[in-house]
This record gives C-alpha cells, structure tokens and sequence, in this order.
C-alpha cells in the first residue's frame, strides 16, 4: 500500500499573522492571499503544471487547531486511501485521532507522531 504521496500543506502559527505574511510576501515573494495563506501549484522539470498544489499558510497563534499538539505547525500530507492508512497505523500502534472529516475539499484524518506533533493526513477528491 501506498502511504503518503506528497505534501498538501503546511501550516504554521504566528504570534502576529498579518507581519509575518507581509514579511514572506516581501522578502520571498510568496503569493499571499486574503485567506491567510498561497497555493504553489505543482509542475514537472519543465515548469508545466501537474495537476497538484502544496497550501501554505499562517494563523493565529491562540487558536486550537493544532490541538492537542503545542507545537507551533502542522504539515498535511497526500495520501492514496485514506481509510487504509489510518487501519494500518492503527494496527502498528500509532496515536489515531478519533475524528475525521470529509469535505469537498478530501477527507482528513489526523495522526500524533512519536514527538507529539499532529500530523494531517489529506486524501484528495477524486480528480485532484
């Protein structure tokens, strides 16, 4: 079985958003937009898209949705079967979160890795 297939996301808080997005926007160039965050689009050794994108984004640093990680970021990785993954690191052990989601957007689950980083896993819609 296939596990994770790439990046999808990584997201990162910040004690002031908005400064930080403003300082990569300026000194690296990212494409921030008003929802907090850029989509790099994927392409080959050409430069020609892939069909794919990495979401990169900041938020605020009070909010939760890391929890129960204290760790300042979170990276989303792609998978081909969600449901098959989350039995198998369940079987191997691994710290599962009970929930899940399901959106136009794929279906999440969420993993605690040795260190107590929470870990995104993203199935994509089919197609993407």
């Amino acid at each position: 079985m296939r596990r994770v297939t790439g990046i999808g996301g990584i997201f990162f808080q910040a004690r002031d958003p908005a400064a930080l997005r403003a300082w990569y926007q300026k000194h690296l160039g990212v494409d921030v937009q008003d929802w907090g965050g850029a989509a790099f689009t994927w392409t080959d050794a050409e430069g020609q898209p892939t069909g794919g994108t990495t979401i990169w984004s900041i938020g605020e640093a009070a909010g939760d949705h890391f929890a129960p990680s204290t760790a300042p970021f979170m990276v989303n990785y792609r998978v081909a079967d969600l449901a098959a993954l989350v039995a198998a690191l369940k079987a191997e052990g691994c710290d599962v979160l009970e929930k899940t989601e399901d959106s136009e957007y794929g279906k999440f689950a969420w993993v605690m890795d040795l260190e107590g980083h929470k870990v995104e896993l993203w199935e994509p819609p089919p197609g993407q």
